[in-house]
């Protein structure tokens, strides 16, 4: 059922994606501002109360419903499997800003191509040269992928096979959104309201996402240049300062044989390379700290996504194969 309840949420999300700015998206804002200001009073005990509540509450709703649902039918427990994947996973969820980024830079758009990027993802990119803004949209589209795609795909798998439904999507998602808003919060504000919350999301997604990360950087591996990605991962992971993105970027990286990593022009923040200190000037056309390959250049990121769409295939088969043994088992 695992698998036929994925390919109805992709097949769904890609006839019929979710609007940007949705009322699910909205919803979720709500909730985690609601649990912060009710939950929050600054002191450090409080980050572990306001985490559980924001995370695994909706996390057990979800299950809860699922074993209620399935009591009644099957049929309503797979509708419901479906309907939570398709709102947590896949791709056109950040996909539109990246076709959009690539048309522009097709024109020769630059100063388009750097606002979206701007918006998208919240940083100064005023000052990015064409590599390295392209570097910068194939870097932040892995993870994104990573995170709307492979990310819930394994959690959701692993719940599903403990009983609890689409729990795990739920979980994941929560996770990861929760430690996005407080960090966002954070560098809006200038100051966290709890410290200790900022940190704990951030650790908590870093578990929660530590196995996950390492099987996309195996599929990267697998459906492109296993050697160069190996060793890449081995050699450029710690290039980045957190070691789940490091793993899955510098896999990516050797699988199409591109330059990702290295410091960014003076004032891009934030960059997520440890030779960011470094910087470069505007004009540069490579950076410190990078791994191996080509510049970044336009048709990469044809490759970037061909690479995405081979490894959800490889794990579909897999699923596939195990969904079709537990049947004749």
């Amino acid at each position: 059922m695992n698998f036929f309840a994925v390919l109805l949420a992709l097949l769904c999300e890609q006839l019929k994606p979710l609007r940007h700015g949705n009322r699910v998206h909205e919803s979720v804002i709500g909730w985690v501002r609601w649990t912060g200001r009710n939950f929050d009073a600054g002191r450090e005990h409080h980050a572990i109360i306001v985490w559980a509540i924001t995370v695994l509450v909706p996390g057990l709703a979800v299950a809860l419903l699922y074993w209620v649902l399935h009591h009644f039918s099957v049929l309503l427990a797979l509708a419901l499997n479906v309907l939570i994947l398709y709102l947590t996973l896949g791709f056109r969820q950040f996909s539109h800003y990246f076709t959009d980024i690539r048309d522009a830079l097709e024109r020769g758009d630059d100063a388009t191509a750097r606002q979206l990027l701007a918006e998208w993802r919240h940083l100064d990119a005023s000052e990015l040269p064409r590599t390295e803004l392209i570097r910068h949209v194939i870097e932040h589209s892995l993870l994104a992928a990573h995170r709307h795609v492979f990310g819930v795909f394994f959690w959701f798998i692993v719940c599903s096979t403990l009983g609890l439904g689409p729990a795990g999507a739920v979980l994941y998602r929560m996770a990861e959104f929760a430690s996005r808003y407080w960090a966002f919060k954070s560098r809006t504000l200038d100051a966290p309201t709890n410290t200790r919350l900022l940190a704990l999301s951030r650790q908590a997604f870093t578990v929660i996402d530590h196995l996950p990360a390492r099987l996309t950087a195996t599929g990267f591996a697998i459906v492109g240049n296993f050697e160069e990605a190996v060793n890449a991962w081995r050699r450029d992971a710690k290039l980045w300062l957190h070691p789940n993105e490091g793993i899955i970027l510098a896999s990516a990286a050797g699988a199409v044989g591109l330059q990702l990593g290295g410091a960014a022009a003076p004032g891009i923040t934030p960059d997520r390379s440890k030779t960011f200190d470094a910087g470069s000037e505007p004009d540069a056309t490579g950076a410190a700290g990078s791994t191996s390959g080509a510049l970044p250049q336009l048709g990469h990121l044809q490759s970037v996504v061909g690479l995405v769409w081979r490894s959800v295939v490889l794990w579909m088969l897999l699923l596939a194969l195990l969904t079709l043994a537990n049947l004749v088992g």
